[in-house]
């Protein structure tokens, strides 16, 4: 438990940081009131906006506000949409979130057993093919994949849509476009995309972990006793790979939602890459000072997550837990 507290305490130290950032941002990059009055407003009625938002008020008391605002969800008005940013990162989050999950899903499905599989057969060839995949997959730019991926999906065969989000529908009480064909076939490519540099990088890692563990003595002690090759690999060598595979897994899948940008650019997918996009041509100071603190706070939640199932899987952080 205190193990958990501390990682909790370290988090939250975080987070005043990447807020503190996002204030700075917000603070000094432009002048907000510039941004939100036109050059006819009086040097008088600016003042008086300064004023009444107070940007006259000392520095540590802007932070505090910006962080208790942050924690109600306000980080003020878009520059360029002037709606609130809050409402437009609820828009806009969910589509982003189809496309981690969906990625994520098919790296983990895919590199798990690859990985396994290379590690146990290095020699073969069919490991040889998967390495020889994995390492065009982790070298191909993004943006590249996805435009060859639409010239051959959806313009040579016509089998998939090039660009969108597709039917949105709504699922016990969640919507989502995953839960229709149009939806997902919208989804499969730019999916693809994320999933291929992700399960490069997460299978590669499981063979290398797997590569050390077989070659310890208590696994070498194992095949002595003459134990089987299933409960070797699967329940003593695999099971000691979880902690530093957690890890990569847990900072990868994370990483989808701050990296995710290009793709969704390429297949013109409705998402958070997309504004950041916008918000970058627009000098829109609101937005990327929240698409900042969103990211940390991504990547804060994941590796608490990761932290916690530390405790679960490895028994000498779990007993020092205690």
């Amino acid at each position: 438990m205190y193990f958990l507290l501390a990682r909790l305490l370290q988090a939250t130290v975080v987070m005043l940081c990447v807020a503190l950032v996002g204030f700075l941002v917000f603070q000094f990059v432009g002048d907000p009131v510039l941004s939100l009055v036109g050059q006819e407003t009086s040097v008088e009625d600016r003042e008086a906006l300064r004023e009444s938002l107070g940007l006259n008020d000392p520095i540590l008391v802007q932070y505090a506000r910006y962080v208790v605002n942050a924690l109600q969800g306000d980080f003020g008005i878009s520059y360029s949409f002037n709606r609130d940013v809050s409402e437009m990162i609820a828009d806009r989050l969910p589509a982003t979130i189809e496309l981690v999950m969906l990625s994520g899903v098919l790296s983990l499905i895919l590199a798990i057993p690859a990985g396994i599989y290379t590690g146990i057969r290095r020699k073969g060839g069919v490991a040889q093919t998967i390495m020889a995949l994995s390492v065009i997959g982790v070298s191909i730019p993004s943006f590249l994949l996805g435009i060859l991926l639409i010239l051959v999906f959806s313009v040579w065969l016509n089998w998939l849509p090039s660009f969108g989000r597709g039917d949105v529908v709504t699922v016990l009480g969640v919507r989502s476009s995953l839960f229709t064909w149009d939806g997902l076939s919208h989804a499969l490519m730019p999916a693809a995309v994320l999933c291929l540099f992700q399960l490069g990088v997460i299978l590669r890692l499981i063979r290398a972990e797997m590569l050390e563990v077989l070659r310890t003595d208590y696994i070498r002690f194992a095949w002595a006793r003459g134990l089987p090759g299933q409960r070797i690999y699967f329940r003593h060598a695999l099971k000691n790979t979880l902690v530093p595979v957690v890890t990569a897994i847990g900072l990868q899948l994370s990483s989808l939602f701050a990296f995710s940008i290009i793709t969704e650019r390429v297949f013109q997918w409705p998402g958070m890459g997309s504004l950041l996009l916008h918000a970058i041509g627009q000098s829109d100071i609101p937005l990327l000072a929240a698409y900042l603190i969103f990211v940390g706070l991504v990547f804060t939640i994941s590796n608490l997550v990761v932290d916690a199932v530390y405790v679960l899987i490895d028994p000498r952080i779990r007993h020092g837990a205690h």
